[in-house]
């Protein structure tokens, strides 16, 4: 009796692919993504486990001068890399240097963790870990030496300030204006379903309330303790209209929301183009965000 080999069903930009029997194959470290690295020697990094039984690990940044904040305490910022759940890794150097420019630029502490990818680890599996790194560093960070003397633990209590959204992925199976006329080359409609058809649990549509907060289903969120956000948009990327209505409805609740709007860019253009125009202004909205909440 001859069976049949397996065969693909799914391919994420080359990087992953998935089979008829649930195997896949992973490029860990795609050409495509190979840019060089931009160390000017102004910010200093180092890797750690935080999840021993997942063998999860983070990478840290801090800049090497730090003498413009008082006390010589810096704020964190959490990094989370994009891929739509399903590719990505701290150790890409488009990631790499996006956190080395946010550390320096905004001279902070820059946490970038590695999170259990899809189709393996499918959602909520991601969302734990990211809690699991934030738990991480309010319980033992503060006994890491790389950190201990310039982080701001704020009397031992780590306090988050507020949330930087950067093309923050929603869904729906209702389709978008954007969605269907978007002409971003880099994140399509087509690689989008692809996302959510690797991502999201077991027999879950786009409208699971992990990704469509406000459809059928999903959690009230409207006497939620709010603390502010900046929602950065790009005016070429297929998820705008669904960021939009995120950012409308969270202000017609009375939440703090600042919503800044890049017409003519694509999905990820801070991380792909950082030397355009757009992505500096992007840096001094974070910068200007964090002054006035942090």
């Amino acid at each position: 009796m001859s069976s049949q080999a397996p065969y693909e069903i799914e391919n994420c930009r080359g990087l992953l692919r998935v089979f008829s029997d649930g195997s896949t194959i992973r490029i860990s470290q795609p050409e495509g993504f190979q840019i060089p690295i931009d160390e000017d020697g102004s910010v200093s990094w180092k890797d750690l486990q935080f999840d021993l039984t997942l063998d999860l690990n983070l990478r840290l940044y801090k800049p090497l001068s730090s003498s413009s904040r008082e006390n010589n305490k810096l704020p964190i910022l959490f990094y989370f890399h994009g891929g739509g759940f399903c590719i990505g890794s701290r150790t890409w150097p488009v990631f790499h240097n996006t956190c080395l420019r946010l550390s320096r630029d905004l001279q902070a502490i820059v946490v970038s963790p590695d999170y259990r990818l899809a189709p393996e680890n499918r959602l909520p599996a991601a969302i734990s870990d990211a809690f699991s790194a934030v738990w991480w560093l309010a319980s033992a960070a503060a006994c890491e030496p790389f950190l201990s003397e310039i982080a701001d633990f704020e009397r031992g209590v780590l306090t988050i300030k507020g949330f930087v959204l950067l093309n923050p992925a929603f869904a729906g199976v209702e389709r978008t204006q954007s969605e269907i006329t978007s002409d971003d080359d880099f994140l399509n409609l087509e690689l989008c379903d692809r996302y959510w058809r690797l991502s999201l649990p077991e027999g879950a549509d786009r409208d699971h309330p992990l990704v469509n907060v406000f459809g059928p289903g999903a959690a009230e969120i409207g006497s939620v303790e709010w603390r502010p956000m900046l929602l950065v948009v790009a005016g070429r990327d297929p998820l705008k209209d669904r960021e939009m209505e995120y950012g409308r409805r969270l202000k017609e609740m009375g939440k703090r929301v600042e919503v800044v709007v890049f017409e003519g860019k694509k999905h990820a253009f801070f991380t792909m183009e950082p030397e355009c125009e757009a992505s500096k202004e992007v840096m001094v909205s974070i910068r200007e965000f964090m002054e006035a909440n942090v």
